[in-house]
C-alpha cells in the first residue's frame, strides 16, 4: 500500500522542485535587457501531466493494476507572452527607434507562483508525514505486546 503512496507524493515533490528552479531562473532574469537584434530572455513554464508511477494503488479505472497516477514534468516551454519594450533612447541598448527590449518575465506572477508552488511542495510534505505515520501506526499493531 504504502510504496504507491510514496511513489506519488515523490513525483509532486519533484515537479514541485522543478517548477521552483523554473521560477528562480525566470526572477533571475526578469530584468534582462538584450541588444538590439538578439532575442531577450523569455520566461520558462512547465507543463505537467499525470503519469503512471510504479507501485501505485489507482489504476485509472481498469483493471490492470499498473500503478497510481503522479506528476510529471512533460515540457519545459518557452511563454508566448509579449516582450516588454521601454522607450530609453539614451540606453546602449535602445534600438533605431530609441527603444529597449527586455525579458517578458512578470515578476509579480512569478512570486505568485512561488507562492502556490511552496504551499503544493508544504501539502506533499504534510501528506508523506501522515502516511508515515500511517505505516508506523500499522506495525505497531502488528507488534506483540
Amino acid at each position: 500500500m504504502s510504496d504507491g503512496i510514496f511513489s506519488i507524493i515523490g513525483s509532486a515533490l519533484n515537479a514541485q522542485d522543478l517548477r521552483m528552479g523554473a521560477i528562480s531562473s525566470n526572477l533571475a532574469n526578469a530584468s534582462s535587457v538584450a541588444a538590439p537584434g538578439e532575442q531577450p530572455y523569455r520566461a520558462h513554464e512547465l507543463v505537467f501531466q499525470a503519469q503512471p508511477v510504479a507501485g501505485g494503488e489507482y489504476d485509472g479505472g481498469t483493471s490492470s493494476g499498473n500503478g497510481g497516477l503522479g506528476v510529471q514534468v512533460v515540457a519545459n516551454v518557452q511563454s508566448n507572452a509579449s516582450l516588454n519594450k521601454k522607450y530609453d533612447p539614451g540606453n546602449p541598448y535602445a534600438d533605431a527607434s530609441g527603444y529597449v527590449t527586455s525579458s517578458n518575465v512578470s515578476p509579480v506572477e512569478e512570486m505568485v507562483n512561488m507562492i502556490d508552488s511552496s504551499h503544493s511542495y508544504s501539502a506533499s510534505v504534510a501528506m508523506l508525514q501522515q502516511a508515515s505515520r500511517i505505516d508506523q501506526q500499522m506495525i505497531s499493531s502488528f507488534q506483540v505486546a
